[in-house]
């Protein structure tokens, strides 16, 4: 989400006549992507501690109102499911036109009070951005916004190795957890026990879990040492780069970037059909395979198939890379841009 969210400011930044304010309201107000200087960012003066939670969060929401009317701004854009709750309820009364986008699982529970508060409140904002197509179908189906554009997230380019230098490696890259599924992709990988491949998983624990142990102890069980490796947590980019195949296990999406850098650098994926984001970006037998959700044979024998077929993973690599051209940085940033300033203001 921060990432998306600095690409766009960044783009938005080199626009004609336009000035850029980005107002940080989380617990730790850091910055760890890439900002132009040209980027305004606003924080508040004092320390968010959970400790006085419920003062702190209306200190929140009265530094937001008084910001946001000092800015004056044309327009506003909101990332994140209760931080939109928090920003529409913070300006209700003000007319300024706030687009919000969720990021993560379409329809994820968040709890009573934030989903009553998602009721009540986002009907009132501008505009919606929804991800994924799914992500729109449930919007309209909760009545959330009627005016709803689906605009998919940028992805960044990676040119992956000449096809003579790539490894025989099938990737998957993502948080520890356990709607990744990992565990079942460790299983398909091991069933197929191809003696010159290699399963490389990408992502380190999160929130205090350790499922990165028991996936080591689960490839030490399965005797598949050397040929299945955790590389914690990495930039992995240097992966794309020279491997050969994307599987993506995982049961709930908002819209994931991995699948997108994989197809860039030349990767076909075989991933599930979760909710929601894959179908978006895999067209199946030209890209990649959407396989049912947890139907683990039916992966088996699609990873199998692209391990074994030389020919028809080189026609797929081509397809992949042309088929992420538009989640450009440039064209998605343009689409947020039009959609959040029409062209009357």
């Amino acid at each position: 989400m921060e990432r998306v969210m600095s690409l766009l400011a960044n783009n938005f930044s080199k626009q004609n006549n336009t000035e850029v304010h980005l107002v940080l309201t989380g617990i730790h107000r850091i910055i760890d992507y890439p900002l132009s200087d040209s980027v305004v960012v606003h924080r508040p003066s004092f320390a968010f501690k959970n400790s006085r939670r419920s003062l702190d969060t209306l200190r929140t929401m009265w530094f937001l109102r008084s910001k946001i009317k000092s800015i004056d701004p044309d327009t506003i854009l909101s990332f994140g499911e209760m931080w939109n709750n928090l920003v529409l309820l913070s300006l209700r009364g003000l007319s300024y036109p706030v687009y919000i986008s969720d990021r993560s699982q379409p329809d994820k529970d968040l709890g009573t009070l934030q989903n009553f508060l998602r009721r009540k409140l986002y009907p009132s904002a501008a505009g919606f951005i929804a991800q994924t197509a799914r992500s729109k179908e449930i919007c309209t189906e909760k009545e959330w916004n009627r005016n709803i554009k689906v605009i998919g997230n940028p992805i960044r380019s990676i040119k992956g190795d000449p096809d003579d230098r790539r490894e025989n490696i099938v990737l998957t890259v993502g948080r520890l957890i356990p709607t990744k599924h990992v565990d079942q992709l460790i299983d398909i990988f091991s069933r197929i026990n191809h003696p010159h491949w290699k399963l490389i998983i990408v992502g380190g624990d999160v929130k205090g879990s350790n499922l990165s142990a028991l996936l080591q102890k689960k490839v030490v069980e399965l005797n598949m040492e050397g040929k299945i490796l955790l590389e914690g947590h990495q930039d992995a980019a240097q992966y794309y780069k020279r491997g050969k195949l994307f599987a993506f296990t995982s049961s709930s999406e908002g819209f994931p970037n991995v699948i997108g850098e994989a197809l860039s650098a030349g990767l076909p994926v075989i991933s599930y059909d979760c909710v929601a984001g894959p179908s978006d970006m895999i067209e199946d037998g030209l890209n990649g395979y959407l396989v049912p959700l947890f139907e683990q044979d039916t992966f088996e024998k699609k990873l199998r198939e692209l391990m074994q077929d030389e020919d028809r993973r080189s026609a797929m690599s081509y397809a992949a890379r042309e088929s992420v051209k538009p989640y450009s940085v440039e064209k998605i940033a343009g689409h947020y841009y039009e959609f959040i300033l029409p062209n009357d203001q």
